[in-house]
């Protein structure tokens, strides 16, 4: 005994009763493997808090509420649902866009400030604010304009930057409407209205209730249940039924204990709340004692397993008190109430499923310090869990879920102007801010134009200058030289040699007439009577 006592002692949680036994402190249980036993806790979900893993949802039935659970210990779904916010990454994007717009435009202006080079990186921005100034499409017609000043189309830098500008936003807004539209072009829809008779009695559904008793028992544990009491105790219509005539149940061990699993099907709504019990006792070296209660439950309509609506979770002791950790054993019952709320889907050919709901738990008897919990243990009329299952029907109203449509074409192509208008306004209240402050950007066209049209001149007039240059020499276009003479090197000198350039004389000719040399005095003297003649002739004959 002293042996035992000690091993008890010595392993953590975990303490000795009855002399030979061992037990875990409140708030564990004990957990055989194959090497040993140890004491573990409830197992939770997380640090999400005391109903943390509670899910409340319908599979099938529309996408409200649906908890894909079974990826929850993957990757986290909410990390997920952050980052496919589609909405926040278009209006980044648009945002990216029209900051990139404005940092080049006020780039270009900056650094071709001074189009003074004909060539290089300062003519390209230059050329660039141009181009820029071509794009006032929207508010080439909103510029300054003085009293009685005919108003004309002035294109200028600051008009083309804030066009773009407001095209990319406008662009930006009417994707996120159109992703609205397209995404969330139904809302669903719940509507509440009374219920009558023949209303619930068309709620035909399989219902299913699995409950799990954290623990170290078994199903050898259980005292089942035999019978199902109806209505409400204390009134005339207060009931107690075999339980064979509404439910069938079932128990099975599991590694967390033993789990009761109560099924109806074809059962259709009645009117008045349900009362199961069942409980589990001492056996010898198997004390009835619980830390908490999982469960899961479902609903589906008769003959469609495509739908089921759910509610799963975890009792712990702390869940409806102190954070004290504690373990249920005694006489005092645990009561688990549910709710069914019948619910109508419009949307699906008026699919009808009664929604599950744990809306309360009442603790039974309970144990948070050793002492007591060994005293108990030591104390057989203490070795009983009991447990009642409360179904309460909310059958007053019926839940009417349909589909409506919330964007039709005439609201988009309203939102669209919407957006123009606010696209607009931004950036023409700019424009109005920056022209009336600044003076200079009154009249940037202007002054843009004159300076390209010098720049246009100015290439204009070197064109004519080496055409000069090259055809008639560098020494006419300087006043002080007047020889009259041809340079050297230029195109009419050229020319002129190439005039009075000598014949070479054929392959005919012998070697005497190649050595015939006619004097040039004598050759310009020929030339000089040629022209008299000519010149005679032609004063004869007028």
């Amino acid at each position: 005994m002293a042996a035992a006592a000690a091993a008890c002692a010595a392993a953590a949680r975990m303490f000795a009763y009855n002399a030979t036994l061992c037990a875990c402190d409140p708030g564990y249980y004990l957990s055989s493997t194959a090497n040993s036993t140890t004491c573990v806790s409830l197992p939770t979900s997380g640090g999400g808090g005391a109903f943390s893993d509670w899910q409340v949802g319908a599979v099938g039935a529309g996408s409200r509420n649906q908890t894909l659970y079974f990826l929850a210990p993957v990757l986290s779904l909410d990390a997920v649902r952050r980052l496919t916010q589609s909405q926040a990454v278009l209006l980044v994007i648009a945002l990216i866009t029209l900051l990139s717009w404005l940092a080049f435009c006020a780039a270009a202006r900056l650094a071709g400030r001074h189009p003074a080079a004909a060539s290089g990186t300062r003519s390209r921005f230059f050329r660039a604010r141009f181009w820029i100034s071509r794009l006032d499409c929207i508010f080439d017609t909103q510029h300054w304009a003085a009293d009685q000043q005919v108003l004309k189309k002035r294109k200028t830098e600051l008009g083309g930057t804030f066009s773009v500008a407001a095209i990319i936003l406008f662009i930006g807004l009417v994707t996120v409407l159109l992703y609205q539209a397209i995404k969330r072009r139904n809302i669903e829809v719940h509507r509440v209205k009374p219920a009558n008779a023949p209303d619930l009695f068309s709620f035909v559904n399989d219902i299913e209730f699995h409950i799990t008793t954290v623990s170290a028992m078994s199903c050898a544990q259980l005292a089942p249940p035999s019978t199902i009491a109806m209505g409400t105790p204390g009134f005339m219509d207060f009931r107690v039924l075999p339980l064979s005539t509404l439910l069938t149940y079932t128990c099975q061990n599991t590694s967390q204990g033993p789990s009761i699993t109560l099924k109806c099907n074809g059962c259709r709504m009645p009117p008045r709340d349900h009362y199961v019990s069942w409980q589990f006792v001492d056996l010898p070296r198997q004390p009835a004692a619980a830390v908490g209660f999982q469960f899961n439950l479902t609903t589906k309509q008769t003959g469609d397993d495509q739908h089921v609506s759910f509610v799963s979770g975890t009792i712990n002791s702390d869940n409806y008190g102190d954070e004290k950790l504690k373990t249920f054993r005694g006489r005092d019952s645990n009561v688990l109430k549910i709710q069914l709320f019948p619910q109508m889907y419009n949307k699906l050919h008026d699919l009808k499923l009664l929604q599950p709901l744990l809306q309360d738990f009442t603790q039974g008897s309970t144990f948070s310090d050793v002492s007591s919990l060994n005293a108990s243990l030591n104390n057989p009329t203490d070795g009983v869990i009991n447990t009642t299952l409360y179904i309460s029907y909310l059958s007053d109203y019926i839940v009417e879920i349909s589909n409506e449509s919330a964007l039709g074409p005439v609201s988009i192509l309203a939102s669209i102007g919407g957006l123009y208008a606010f696209s607009v306004a931004i950036f023409i209240c700019l424009m109005a801010q920056c022209e009336a402050r600044i003076k200079k950007l009154r009249n940037e066209d202007t002054r843009m134009l004159k300076i390209l049209s010098k720049q246009r001149a100015q290439r204009n007039w070197d064109k004519v200058r080496k055409f000069v240059m090259y055809t008639w020499g560098p020494s006419n276009l300087d006043p002080s030289d007047r020889s009259g003479k041809w340079p050297e090197g230029s195109m009419m000198d050229s020319l002129h040699g190439s005039f009075h350039k000598k014949r070479k004389p054929t392959r005919g000719t012998s070697n005497a007439n190649l050595t015939r040399r006619v004097p040039g005095d004598m050759r310009a003297i020929d030339i000089e009577k040629a022209g008299e003649m000519q010149h005679s002739s032609s004063s004869r004959h007028p």
